[in-house]
Parts: C-alpha cells; structure tokens; sequence
C-alpha cells in the first residue's frame, strides 16, 4: 500500500493531466462564472459587426475614464488611460504603465469581426415576384449552413451628403426578419449528389427582402422593387444609388442564449472571436496602474486575412506606439518604436476549436482543447508542416504557463486538427512581425464559423482572468 501511495505520488508529480476547469471552483466562483456570462449574453446580442463591437467598447471605456488620445497633451503619467480609435472600426485602449514605454508594453489583441453575408454594391433586383438582395459572403463559411436561418440586416448607409443612416432590423420582437431560400428535398435529387462545398453556390446566398408590389400604378415595371424602394426612403431617406456607399451585413437574427438543461454553455452567433475580444475588454477594465505599459486591441478583417487598414496588417498598431513614445520625449521616435515592439509581449486572444466528439476524427485528442477546461494555449498555428505559422517561442511559452499556474486559472495546450487535416491562423504573425513575443491565447468553441457556436461558460471566464493577470500580474 505504501509502495502504491509512493507511486501516485510521483505519478502526480511527474505526468501532466489536464483537469476540468469546472472542478476547480468554488461556490463563490461558480456564481462569478454565470454572472460573468450574463453580461456577456448581451454584449453578443447587442454587437454583431465590427461597428457595433468597436462602438460598444469604446462607449464602456468612455464611461471608465478612457479618454480620445487626441484630447490629451504632453507627457503621459503611469495610470492614464487614453484609446486610439480607428475608422469605427477599431481600436486601441491604451493604460500607461510605471516604466518607459520603450521598455516594453504588454498587449492582448483580438479581432471584431466575423463571417457573415455582406450586400454587393447594387443588391437590390427583382425576379419572378420577390425582391431580392445579391450578397458576398465575408469569411470563411459552409454556405449551406445559411438558407432558412432568420436574418438580420446591420450597418450604416452613407448619403453623399455625408449623413451616415444606422440600420438594425430583424432584432426587435416586431421586427422582420429576412431569408436566403433552400430547395425542397422533393425536387433536390442532383443537389443532394454534390458536394458539400458545391451543395449551395455563393451566388445562390441571395436574401428574400420582399413580395408585395407598387399598387398605386399597374403598369410601372419592376412593381415589387419599386414599393421596397419606397419604403427604403420613406423610412430611411435612402435611394438605391446610396446602397453602393453602404456597409450593411446580414447576420444571424436573435439573442445569445443558454445551452443545456445545466445551462453551462453560451450559443450565440460572432463568438469568434468577440468571445475573447469581451474577455479581454473587461479584464482590462480592472486594470490600476501595471508595471510595464498596457495595450487592449481591436482589429478588423481578421477573417478574411488582416488585410486593409483596420486589419492587423495595417500600420495602426505602429502608429499607436510611435504617438505613446512620442509623448515620453526620449529623442528618436523611430528608435524609440522599434525598442518597444522588440521588447513587448502579446497574447493573440482568437479562439480555437473545441474537440467536438461528434467529428473526433479530424482531432488529435492528446492535443484537443476541451469544452469546459479554461483558457486554450496554442503554441503555433498554421497547417500542413506549420505552412504560414505563428509560433511562440519555448521561453515565451514557459512564461504564460508560469503565470496562469501561479493565479490558478486554468488552462489547456490545444492545437487545430490533425496535421493533415488543415489549420489556421489568427493575428499573432503580424504582431510577431513587429517583434514581439506572441501567444495565442483564447477560449475553444465548437461549431467554429457557424450561425450558432458553442462556448463554455467557465472557458470564458478563464480568458477574463487570463488576460488581466497578464497585464499586471502582480495582482
């Protein structure tokens, strides 16, 4: 028996198994847990675009003493707290920290938007009695996924006037909502012998905007579109020429919503990657003053490659450190942005799929996140021998585990797939262009990309907590 207990001793001492993160709360913590996601519930229903996240964020960061960086001169003292913002569409929140800035900053950085159907420039047409609107999918999606899911429209119109009209319709209990259509099964015999990816073409993504015709005249052309183009300026003062100047998407209709009988997880659609962008605003809410200057990132277009100039790609995050050591009058500001970004160190807060038992084939469950097991560290990304990685290095690496041990927030290894199954990659190649040490760091979901994804709620309270002992872990 002795010689057993020895045994599980240094079994337990030597070998590495990942626990439940929901065995490892307390009662106080399992409401903090629940509590946490409430709020979050709201924000996923509230902000489905990258617009109405970056708004959301900075309305919050406002209210807690967050000030436009332009509004603020001279030299910056350790605890102020200033954003940069960026088109509306992201952003940077920005806490002063006690050392130089060139000695280095702290930065969690996620993205705002996700896949969706984005209108074409001229969408609106009519066919065989219905008005239509022709879309282009934004992101990485399964087309089929989307006929027959209730629809919301989002975004701004911009006349040429430069009156900017919001649009949010299919939200409200009385709202409509709109459709792409799908083909009865009586009559979807060769549809059915395609494959997946072929099953629905993207041209086929065209959503169902009205029926009713102009009864005013009967022998004007095109009668249904002429009465939707009616309504249009009687309820928004638009034209249909004002639709080439639009940003507005179509996006899954309806609020976040508790899954399961135990109500455990959160079913929402955009939880990639607002899951972590929220994790890590309110994280950074609770930040004082951190030793080392601390960074909270917004970006945009990470879904379809970082490109353009609210995307990770961009010069935004260059240009919100140059302006920071600009303030701190050290000589060269070029120098000066290239110590920082040597020296700083990020978190690519991006989430990561979940081994899903359903479709366990295309994991390697050794190296699987796990729904309901915290925060999924991601040493590299990539796919197919690393092809278009990110990797942290191992020091890097030892560091975040070192950390999150010490606080007791838990957290899994976890990699994308197989090796041969495909991959991914997030916005921690770009941060890793500009030198710094990067992490992907975020909470594993199943149903990636979806209309409806899945996240643990005790997952998403780890990437909170994560994030903010990162910033300052001396707390």
């Amino acid at each position: 028996m002795k010689e057993d207990s020895a045994q599980k001793k240094l079994l337990d001492a030597l070998s590495f198994e990942v626990r439940s993160a929901w065995d490892r709360l307390g009662s106080e913590q399992l409401h903090q847990v629940f509590s946490f996601a409430e709020d979050y519930k709201a924000f996923l229903t509230q902000a489905k675009t990258e617009r109405e996240a970056n708004h959301y964020i900075l309305t919050k960061a406002e209210k807690q003493g967050f000030v436009p960086a332009e509004k603020l001169s001279g030299k910056l003292r350790p605890g102020t707290k200033l954003y940069f913002g960026n088109r509306g569409r992201s952003s940077a929140l920005v806490v002063i920290g006690q050392k130089p800035i060139v000695d280095g900053f702290r930065l969690v950085g996620s993205h705002i938007d996700s896949p969706r159907l984005d209108l074409k420039a001229r969408p609106l047409y009519e066919e065989d009695g219905l008005v239509l609107f022709k879309t282009q999918y934004y992101g990485g999606i399964k087309k089929y996924q989307w006929p027959v899911q209730p629809l919301a429209l989002h975004g701004i119109v911009v006349l040429t006037n430069g009156e900017r009209i919001n649009l949010c319709l299919g939200e409200e209990p009385g709202d409509p909502v709109f459709c792409v259509t799908d083909l009865l099964p009586h009559l979807a015999y060769e549809q059915m012998d395609k494959k997946a990816k072929d099953v629905v073409t993207g041209e086929a993504l065209n959503i169902v905007v009205g029926n009713l015709p102009y009864l005013e005249d009967l022998d004007v052309k095109e009668r249904v579109k002429l009465n939707i183009l009616r309504l249009l300026h009687d309820t928004y003062g638009i034209k249909e020429e004002d639709l080439v100047s639009a940003d507005i998407a179509a996006v899954p209709a309806g609020a976040a919503r508790d899954v399961g009988f135990d109500r455990s997880l959160i079913g929402a659609y955009g939880q990639d990657d607002r899951v972590c962008a929220y994790a890590s605003l309110q994280g950074f809410m609770d930040i004082a003053v951190p030793e080392l200057t601390a960074i909270c990132l917004f970006a945009d277009r990470e879904e379809v490659g970082s490109m353009g100039n609210t995307g990770a790609r961009s010069r935004f995050l260059e240009n919100v450190v140059a302006e920071l050591v600009s303030r701190e009058e050290i000589g060269s500001t070029d120098l000066g942005v290239r110590r920082a970004l040597a020296k700083g160190e990020a978190l690519s807060a991006d989430v990561n799929a979940a081994l899903d038992p359903s479709y366990a084939e295309v994991s390697d469950k050794r190296n699987s996140a796990r729904l309901g097991y915290g925060i999924n560290l991601t040493k590299y990304t990539g796919g197919r021998g690393k092809g278009g990685a990110s990797e942290a290095s191992a020091e890097f690496m030892a560091k975040i585990r070192q950390l999150l041990n010490a606080h007791s927030i838990p957290w899994q290894p976890g990699d994308l797939g197989k090796v041969d199954e495909g991959g991914g990659g997030t916005i921690a190649q770009f941060l890793a262009d500009l030198g710094m040490d990067v992490l992907d760091a975020g909470v594993p979901i199943l149903s990636m990309h979806s209309p409806f994804e899945l996240a643990s709620k005790v997952d998403v309270y780890a990437a909170y907590r994560a994030y903010k002992v990162f910033w300052d872990p001396e707390k």
